[in-house]
């Protein structure tokens, strides 16, 4: 009987108010302008790079990741050609759109005007996802799908509409070609449905629905993948050993306070997850949470692969917080109010210092900068393709006309690839990732600026290298480029004949 009140009260439809689509509205707009004013301050990341060179060569997979992103990427470049805040926009409307639907999910949950506030603002002011909007990442987007999911979710728990499992189903879909770590979110509602009030959905013919939908959506990739040997989960090993013995999976717990949510938030997110443990409705979301986080706890991934599990919680802790404050006197609500945004709003003005490019120089500049090591991948790249032009013009001519330039990463390849034509670069050669996949240009070049890699490496692989110039950038920033890879080699051809080099080097990163 209860469960039938319970379904019958929950059905009745709930218009957002004007006000409460405007707060909403209002917070994602703020952010949106900030993102635009300050993300063309410095230049492209070295991820961008690889992104923008992928979506050059559009296919139904790429060796790193899923074709969602350079397929996205591909539409900004027709759109903006090679604008940085062009070419950004499409992350700062995903982080948007997810702090809107954030808002949202406590509308559903029972939250009112306090709690949906609350709940976009915590995620506005968290690390991880402010950072989502500085650079065109495929975790952009595969963030706002989780988002998505789990408000789909609430709407299928509150409403008793098994059709739901149809939208569900679709944005997995979505999710899988833009990240395989969905998969780790689909163990997570898997978990839910069977180990909640859920499992009697699996009765109906939606679920299937929505599952065989997701398969539809996801086959074009799985085909590209089977056709590649599954090159792709070579990749993602190869990865994860790295950053593991590299110590990136450490501190995994504290990355779930201070990167993947707001600091001052931890409070909201863990009320929100006592809750759907308590909600017999709505339990299944813990799990959603749950689950994801002990996968990626127990296989040593890394602290943010779970913050977009965050959001649902937040949005039911704020509407539990804000029934709790209603309760208080008004004296004492207003102080708890008052103690709780402007916390949240001193964390939020630090993350912001840190993540944001808010000075082209200045004090804050080197602040972010000092803190950011994502920020310090953006300088350098055009000076590298300058250089490495400069170097080409001083050859001899009868090496210009069949030299080549070899990279030592995606970010190298992406630099030359996207600046060089103006210097009459020719393509870049990489071994890496998806460009390994592309082969070497024929027939073969004679002569080669290899960029990269380290004296030793060149000296091993090819004929006749010499020193030919330095790879920096004019601020003096310490990056990967300028301190790992600082030196430019002009070499022969590799010692290898061209096939079997090409075999035994391919390289992953």
């Amino acid at each position: 009987m209860q469960s039938s009140v319970e379904t019958q009260r929950t059905v009745q439809p709930d218009r957002q108010s004007p006000a409460q689509w405007a707060f909403l509205l209002c917070i994602a707009a703020a952010i949106t302008v900030i993102h635009l004013l300050t993300n063309g301050r410095y230049g492209f990341h070295r991820d961008e790079l690889q992104f923008l060179s992928d979506a050059r060569h559009l296919d139904w997979g790429f060796v790193a990741y899923p074709p969602m992103t350079p397929f996205l990427e591909r539409i900004s470049m027709e759109i903006f050609g090679l604008s940085i805040v062009g070419l950004r926009l499409f992350s700062v409307i995903a982080q948007a759109a997810a702090i809107v639907v954030t808002g949202l999910m406590a509308k559903e949950l029972g939250g009112g005007r306090l709690a949906q506030v609350t709940a976009a603002l915590a995620v506005a002011l968290s690390p991880l996802p402010l950072f989502e909007g500085t650079e065109f990442q495929y975790t952009t987007f595969d963030y706002l799908w989780w988002v998505l999911i789990a408000y789909f979710t609430i709407r299928l728990l509150k409403t008793e509409n098994p059709r739901w499992w149809l939208a569900i189903g679709g944005v997995i879909g979505l999710g899988l070609l833009t990240k395989y770590a969905m998969v780790f979110y689909i163990a997570g509602i898997l978990a839910g449905v069977v180990l909640s009030r859920a499992r009697r959905f699996v009765l109906s013919g939606w679920f299937w629905a929505g599952i065989a939908l997701a398969l539809l959506i996801f086959l074009p990739n799985f085909v590209w993948l089977v056709r590649h040997d599954f090159i792709s989960y070579q990749f993602l090993h190869h990865i994860h050993v790295r950053d593991v013995g590299e110590g990136r999976a450490e501190g995994f717990f504290r990355a779930q306070f201070r990167v993947c949510t707001n600091l001052f938030s931890a409070p909201l997110w863990l009320a929100g997850l006592v809750a759907f443990l308590a909600n017999r409705r709505y339990r299944m979301l813990a799990f959603m949470y749950l689950v994801p986080l002990a996968i990626f706890f127990f296989s040593k991934g890394r602290g943010y692969y779970v913050a977009a599990a965050y959001p649902m919680l937040l949005a039911m802790g704020a509407t539990v917080g804000e029934r709790w404050v209603a309760s208080l006197p008004k004296l004492g609500r207003r102080t708890v109010e008052a103690i709780f945004f402007t916390g949240l709003t001193v964390c939020g003005a630090y993350i912001f210092a840190v993540v944001l490019p808010l000075q082209s120089s200045g004090p804050l500049r080197d602040f972010a900068l000092r803190n950011n090591g994502d920020l310090r991948e953006e300088f350098g790249w055009p000076e590298l393709v300058k250089t490495v032009a400069g170097i080409r013009d001083s050859l001899p001519p009868v090496q210009q006309a069949s030299v080549g330039v070899l990279v030592g990463n995606y970010g190298e390849q992406g630099a030359i690839e996207l600046l060089g034509p103006p210097y009459h670069l020719p393509p870049p050669i990489s071994l890496t990732n998806s460009a390994w996949l592309r082969g070497y240009p024929t027939p073969p070049p004679t002569t080669l600026i290899v960029v990269g890699v380290s004296k030793e490496w060149v000296d091993r692989i090819f004929t006749g290298c010499r020193l030919a110039g330095h790879n920096g950038n004019s601020e003096g920033i310490k990056n990967e480029e300028s301190q790992y890879h600082p030196d430019i080699f002009v070499c022969g051809s590799p010692r290898l004949p061209w096939p079997e080099f090409w075999k035994k080097y391919q390289s992953f990163g």
